[in-house]
């Protein structure tokens, strides 16, 4: 089957424009008469919902945490992508449209990427005007730093909580809603079931967290905005109840769900330290701004300073290997996620990692503090007397205003002073760029259910470039979708309420409560987390930074093994009709153990190698991803049938007329 993404004719940069023009309306006495759901509460989720409800729709908004502020995009740092050239060094609409699809190696729909340039700089001035304190150069402008796979300056930001500034500017946007009564707001509730009537989303399936309720909710459309699925591999920088249970329930119920081995490594994380740990930290992307990244050149530094018989500040610069320096001189440090991360990982790999487990290597921002520290000595007509402890201490004043929140971070969890000591860091599992299939209108292939922000497929093909989620959560929300779902309800402004007494959604409850009554009557010997370790441990190791083939069948099999004892032996203490984490942790994981053998499968058909999807089959001489264009490219959207094993591929063709399909390189 081949999948209609519904992309308006006409000439790239006039798509957008166009489609806007001639869509179907609903006047504004009509959205008064209109319900939708929103799931998740996040950039997208919350923009969406204040949006939708701002133009007159009626609203419910679901998040199972206890406030819609808490969203994992709470925890996003470095910034947000524009293309408003503010620097004036050569940005502008197709640069970051270009960008975008080679940072994602020429993996993702031309016509998506083209439109969430094409309203980035709307955000920044929607934001600004929501009173996001952006950070501002010396003459009050906004300012701007690099990010990877650019060359140009266009990420807008606010130290290094850009993501909980962002968070707060939405979620006041939806605060005026919920006082107008436009937004029911729903906290500690999750979505369970999608319920589908004639064809068509027309409500949800929640169950109230607190409570232990079950409870149906009905809409006109339903729109998923519930974030990504990294938890799949256990450890990784999302919350630990990040999940990807929403989007796995529509997938279940006919959205197909697509391209779920591109699943992002984020270079710049601090390390694993052990069993114990239950999650992983990031270090924002902005730190590669100023921090050099580097391990020793020979072995035997590299062993001395495992064992702790050095330190990393007694090695001179000669004695140090920049290597993404080294290898990708024209970006540096500030290459694409998916080579850094391949990039440290086989330093690693080859002997030359810093820490005891051999897994870290440094970040360092001797030379920065430097070099701010003597510009700011002649800025304060110091230069002529200031000592070496003075240009560090100006340097560092500098870095701290830029960065302190992380390097503060980073003190607290390593205890190690990064002012002084170069940080550590190691890839980790981040973003991810598969999701559910959705057309040009962001709609899935179930009509009326939308999906938006990470928890959909179409923006980032197989790679995300650093500061894009937030401008993609933010474009949906606020500027593609309140159109689009519009087109789509233009003709149901005359149905009315839709009532909740139908057998389909008795039949959505009753399918939910089984689930539920199964979990807690299962009397198993071992709990939800231990399960939920070992599903990671086998994806972080044979579906993670290289994967093969052998590696990727093994998977498959101890994925739907591990399924099968999950389903026997897992045990839920506790009751239905009551606040249960143990049970809500049970039904994401055994979404998880679905999806993961689907990451897999995924993972095993693809034969290329492409962004944050690498097969160790299919690589350069130089160690880069070889993509197959001739017999890969396109988009792999899986059809639920049943189980995993048992899913359907579907192929979206990709189609390049703006670009050229080459082999990346940021050298």
């Amino acid at each position: 089957m081949s999948l209609d993404s519904k992309i308006p004719n006409g000439p790239i940069a006039d798509k957008w424009t166009d489609y806007k023009d001639h869509i179907n309306l609903v006047n504004p006495a009509n959205k008064r008469n209109l319900d939708i759901i929103v799931v998740g509460t996040g950039l997208a989720g919350g923009s969406a919902a204040a949006t939708l409800a701002e133009l007159g729709y009626n609203v419910k908004a679901f998040c199972f945490q206890d406030s819609p502020r808490r969203a994992h995009s709470i925890a996003a740092q470095g910034g947000i992508n524009a293309a408003k050239n503010y620097q004036g060094d050569g940005d502008s609409t197709f640069r970051l449209f270009y960008d975008t699809v080679k940072g994602g190696d020429y993996r993702s729909r031309e016509a998506n990427v083209y439109r969430l340039a094409e309203v980035s700089s709307n955000i920044i001035d929607q934001c600004v005007a929501q009173g996001v304190p952006l950070a501002r150069e010396y003459g009050g402008l906004l300012d701007n730093r690099s990010f990877g796979g650019a060359l140009v300056s266009r990420t807008f930001y606010a130290k290094g909580q850009t993501g909980q500034q962002l968070l707060l500017g939405a979620y006041s946007a939806m605060n005026r809603q919920i006082g107008r009564g436009k937004i029911k707001m729903f906290n500690r509730h999750e979505m369970l079931d999608l319920v589908i009537v004639n064809g068509k989303a027309r409500g949800i399936i929640a169950r109230n967290l607190v409570t232990g309720e079950i409870e149906r909710h009905s809409a006109h459309a339903v729109v998923v905005g519930s974030g990504g699925y990294g938890n799949v591999f256990f450890l990784s920088t999302n919350a630990m109840g990040s999940n990807a249970t929403a989007a796995w329930k529509i997938h279940k119920k006919g959205a197909f769900f697509a391209n779920p081995c591109y699943t992002q490594i984020h270079p710049t994380c601090i390390p694993v330290s052990g069993d114990h740990q239950s999650k992983l930290t990031l270090m924002s992307e902005s730190l590669r701004n100023d921090g050099r990244i580097w391990v020793p050149k020979t072995m035997e530094d590299a062993i001395a300073i495992r064992e702790g018989k050095k330190k990393p500040t007694d090695l001179s610069e000669a004695e140090r290997d920049y290597y993404l320096e080294r290898r990708y001189p024209a970006f540096g440090n500030l290459v694409p996620r998916d080579v850094a991360s391949r990039a440290a990982k086989e330093r690693c790999d080859a002997g030359f990692g810093v820490n005891k487990t051999g897994q870290a290597v440094y970040l360092d921002f001797a030379s920065a503090i430097q070099r701010y520290g003597k510009e700011q000595a002649y800025i304060k007509g110091l230069h002529e007397t200031a000592d070496a402890a003075k240009i560090i201490e100006l340097g560092t004043e500098v870095v701290a205003n830029k960065y302190g929140n992380l390097f503060q971070m980073y003190e607290k969890i390593i205890d190690e002073n990064p002012y002084k000591t170069p940080m550590m860091i190691y890839p980790a599992v981040h973003y991810t760029m598969g999701g559910t299939w959705v057309d040009y209108n962001l709609m899935t292939t179930i009509p009326g259910c939308f999906s938006i922000g990470e928890s959909n497929f179409s923006d980032h093909g197989a790679n995300r470039l650093g500061a894009s989620a937030l401008m993609q959560g933010l474009a949906d929300g606020y500027f593609v979708l309140p159109y689009t779902i519009g087109a789509y309800l233009a003709p149901d402004i005359k149905l009315g309420k839709i009532p909740t007494d139908t057998p389909e959604f008795e039949a959505a409850e009753n399918n939910v409560r089984t689930q539920l009554e199964k979990f807690i009557n299962n009397n198993g010997t071992h709990s939800v987390d231990y399960f939920h370790k070992r599903l990671g441990k086998i994806m972080w190791d044979k579906v993670g930074m290289a994967r093969n083939a052998q590696g990727l069948t093994e998977a498959i099999s101890e994925i739907s093994a591990l399924r099968e004892e999950f389903h026997n032996d897992v045990r839920v203490p506790g009751t239905i009709d009551s606040y249960n984490e143990e049970l809500a942790k049970a039904m994401r994981v055994a979404d998880f153990l679905e999806l993961g053998e689907l990451f897999a499968k995924d993972a095993l058909h693809r034969n290329e190698s492409c962004g944050g999807h690498f097969r160790e089959e299919y690589q350069t001489p130089e160690g880069e991803a070889l993509r197959n264009d001739d017999d890969f490219a396109y988009v792999a959207a899986w059809e639920y049938k049943g189980k995993p094993s048992e899913a359907v591929l579907h192929k979206e063709e990709l189609v390049f007329d703006n670009v050229k399909l080459v082999q990346r390189s940021y050298k």
